[in-house]
């Protein structure tokens, strides 16, 4: 159904959809803060490092599976519902695991000596990574789309609403990273490691019985079935029929018996026009002979909707936009990686007693854009949208393109510090860790540029009941960019260096040379940066036709009046 009472349900559902992806959050920060915690035990930094590498990979592809069990049998609510209960026991597990002596190593002895963990111990964990990674797989990919569903995209007032809710739910969320990275780190470091962990276990439990609370005025939008069978039928239906010929542009396609075009099925409310992009596909939807059955039916393998393929026509135009956002988004993880590297070669004194975690200096990015992004959307875009008459204020391609900017200049200046930082030490001089701001500033303005609006176009350029697939593509993106930054540092350590000089990445960040290491990243986000611009000047936005469901009760088309 359409949507009702928008205001009252504005706030709570937001509120509610950015808690439960707080939560997430929080666990995905606990399993590096748990990678910690083996390393201070017994666990050797690199089995350590593995299990977290391994968990990683399988957490940011597992949102594929679950939005294809989302938006194909089970809807969005019931795969919120069902990933947050396992990844509330994910939590618990590894919470009871720095609780339970029993349940992990115990400290090495004086002179190193450690006893590994045996096999209860490790069957634990994993037990608990699984649930976690269970977990994600169903919160990422649903509950950004779950919280558009609540509005009404054919009015005003639902467009603009969706354009704030993007802003707001990725300032919210880098606000609570945020704490985590400076309360709750200090919590585990100072207090207890079981304390720290306990916090966003409880925070979990409660977001479960906040979004429970409303789901009587929730829109539930019920799954279509398998998407990956309706974009295969497309493809086989054209190519069945790939000796027609389509009939001429100036001739109109939309003629009584020539193209089927269906009315829409009962939870798609915007209709796609038919366009001349991958006019092959177009022969799927062609009308031949015993194609339509008497009682209206169709064989899918043989003839397809408008729909349909139009459907599959905005997923190929938004692969190569999807392929540039893994260059765009490796500068991002290079700074996780190489900022702390350099923070402990530099001065993190705050006072005379207060010297500041290198694992916290990521937190400037995160307070720039919680800081930025409330500027951005009530102060930026309202401005903007008077000049462009755009309801974002910028398209969102231009938002990801600022994004890209924002990296390539964001690694040309970590370069330029770096040297600065480099050459200082080896003249025995410590900088303050405070150097580090700049190019970190950049990386939030990144953030709030590239990565909310990759976020939003996903949204908004897949079809209607692909959604959760479309929020899983930005964890995909993320895991191809850990796949690629992986890629070029074993590069640069194979082929840098020699001749008795160590190469740009070695263990001695003094020795290495860091600042070229974030040049090549510039230089590749540069020619990532032309490709940007070159697939987007060919980018056909999606346009849609809304249809409430009223106009959908008076829609009487006579299927026997398509045959040819």
């Amino acid at each position: 159904m359409v949507i009702k009472n928008l205001k009252e349900k504005y706030s709570g559902v937001i509120a509610i959809s950015m808690f439960l992806h707080k939560a997430e959050a929080k666990e995905a920060w606990r399993m590096e803060s748990y990678a910690l915690h083996l390393r201070k035990r017994n666990v050797r930094e690199v089995a350590a490092s593995n299990v977290l590498n391994i968990w990683n990979g399988v957490t940011n592809f597992a949102p594929l599976v679950g939005a294809f069990i989302s938006d194909a049998y089970v809807g969005r609510f019931k795969t919120i519902l069902v990933a947050s209960f396992a990844a509330l026991l994910g939590m618990v597990i590894v919470t009871l695991t720095a609780w339970i002596p029993n349940l992990r190593p115990p400290q090495c002895k004086e002179g190193g000596h450690c006893i590994g963990p045996n096999s209860m111990q490790l069957g634990v964990i994993i037990a608990g990574l699984t649930m976690l990674s269970i977990g994600s797989g169903g919160i990422r990919p649903c509950n950004i789309p779950f919280g558009i569903d609540q509005f009404d995209p054919t009015t005003k007032e639902g467009a603009k609403g969706i354009t704030s809710f993007f802003n707001w739910y990725y300032a919210t969320f880098t606000l609570v990273i945020l704490l985590t990275l400076t309360l709750v780190v200090y919590i585990q470091d100072s207090v207890s490691w079981f304390i720290g962990f306990a916090i966003p276990t409880s925070l979990m439990a409660l977001s479960i019985v906040v979004f429970l609370i409303g789901t009587k005025i929730y829109v539930h939008v019920k799954p279509q079935g398998s998407i990956f069978s309706s974009i295969a039928q497309v493809f086989v239906a054209a190519y069945k029929k790939r000796k027609l010929k389509l009939p001429a542009v100036d001739q109109g396609y939309h003629q009584i018996g020539v193209l089927y075009d269906p009315p829409l099925t009962e939870n798609v409310f915007s209709k796609l026009p038919l366009t001349h992009q991958f006019r092959f596909l177009n022969k799927a939807c062609m009308i031949t002979e015993n194609d339509l059955k008497p009682d209206g039916s169709t064989n899918k393998w043989r003839l397809c909707s408008i729909q349909e393929v139009e459907e599959v026509k905005c997923l190929i135009r938004i692969i190569p936009i999807w392929a540039s956002g893994i260059i765009s988004l490796t500068a991002i993880i290079q700074q996780a990686t190489f900022t702390l590297s350099q923070a402990l070669k530099m001065d993190r004194h705050l006072g005379p007693k207060f010297q500041i975690p290198p694992g916290s200096m990521i937190s400037i990015s995160m307070l720039t854009i919680g800081i930025f992004i409330p500027i951005y959307d009530r102060i930026i875009v309202p401005n903007l949208r008077k000049i462009t008459k755009h309801e974002g204020g910028i398209t969102l391609l231009q938002r990801i393109g600022i994004g890209i900017f924002f990296s390539i200049l964001a690694m040309v200046v970590a370069g330029v510090f770096e040297k600065k930082r480099r050459d200082s030490a080896l003249d025995g001089q410590i900088l303050s860790v405070f150097w580090l701001a700049p190019q970190l500033i950049l990386m939030g303005f990144c953030e709030a540029f590239n990565m909310i609006g990759l976020i939003e176009f996903f949204n908004r350029q897949f079809p209607d009941h692909m959604k959760s697939i479309a929020n899983s593509l930005l964890s995909c993106s993320m895991a191809g960019s850990s796949y690629l930054s992986a890629m070029v540092v074993n590069i640069v350590h194979d082929k840098t260096g020699g001749h008795g000089r160590p190469d740009w990445l070695t263990a001695d960040i003094n020795a290495g040379r860091v600042d070229y290491y974030y040049y090549l990243i510039a230089i590749l986000g540069a020619f990532n940066f032309v490709y940007f611009l070159y697939v987007s000047h060919h980018y056909r936005y999606k346009t849609s036709n809304f249809v409430l469901e009223e106009d959908k009760d008076e829609v009487d088309v006579e299927l026997s009046s398509m045959k040819p």
